[in-house]
């Protein structure tokens, strides 16, 4: 008996409390209702204004005091930003470096060039002495070899029989006197052969001394260019 006068208790209590909320949910209904009416009312109503629209600052509804991004992030991002700063510099700084290294080997390449045409001229000029020096040489042993037959022709005519056979078939009324002039003439021929001789091979012998040196340098330049030429194409810019 008491359980169920408890329970009908608590029924009563729970239906006025349904009955009170579903009031209240009309109320603020009709509430909302009549303010939009209103409001709508007022902006109809409301003339249109005759001036410029007034700007309404906002600016005191945000606390302006506050930093928008923390002292944390404001130096990380500040560290970037050097870091950033830091590197596009030194990017630059090697670039040029690199600009400079490669002007100057470009520079030093075209340096090997000029002294590679130099030697190779150098080399010309060598060879063309030497073969200078080879021909001159040439024409002295020519020219020994000449003197030399004369010198022989004139001693064969020394010979005393020559001499006389020369002289038989001309009449003179003194032989003796003609056959010693004509024996000191060709005395005297024979003494300029020889002294002639022996300044064409003393020439001779220097030339044959210079062209073994001309050869030797020419040797030693030819060597070099080439050493020159094979490091050269070794460190050809233009080659990949």
């Amino acid at each position: 008996m008491i359980f169920r006068n408890t329970l009908n208790g608590f029924s009563a209590l729970l239906f006025a409390f349904v009955l009170f909320s579903i009031f209240a949910a009309e109320s603020d209904a009709q509430t909302r209702t009549k303010r939009k009416s209103r409001t709508l009312m007022t902006s109809q109503l409301q003339p249109a204004p005759t001036t410029e629209p007034e700007i309404i600052s906002r600016a005191e509804d945000y606390h302006l005091d506050t930093p928008l991004v923390s002292p944390a992030v404001e130096s990380a991002m500040r560290t970037i930003d050097e870091t950033s700063s830091a590197t596009e510099k030194l990017i630059a700084d090697l670039n040029e470096r690199i600009r400079v290294l490669e002007s100057n080997k470009k520079d030093d390449y075209d340096q090997k060039q000029k002294r590679l045409a130099l030697n190779l001229d150098i080399l010309s000029k060598a060879e063309q002495r030497a073969e200078s020096l080879r021909k001159q040489a040439f024409d002295m042993m020519e020219r020994e070899t000449v003197i030399k037959s004369k010198i022989e022709q004139i001693e064969n005519d020394l010979r005393p029989e020559n001499i006389d056979r020369n002289f038989a078939f001309i009449g003179s009324l003194r032989p003796e006197e003609a056959k010693d002039a004509r024996k000191k003439s060709l005395e005297s021929e024979r003494l300029i052969q020889q002294n002639l001789l022996t300044e064409v091979q003393r020439t001779r012998a220097t030339l044959d001394l210079n062209v073994q040196k001309a050869d030797l340098l020419v040797e030693r330049l030819r060597v070099r260019l080439e050493a020159d030429i094979d490091a050269a194409l070794d460190e050809d810019p233009q080659r990949p």
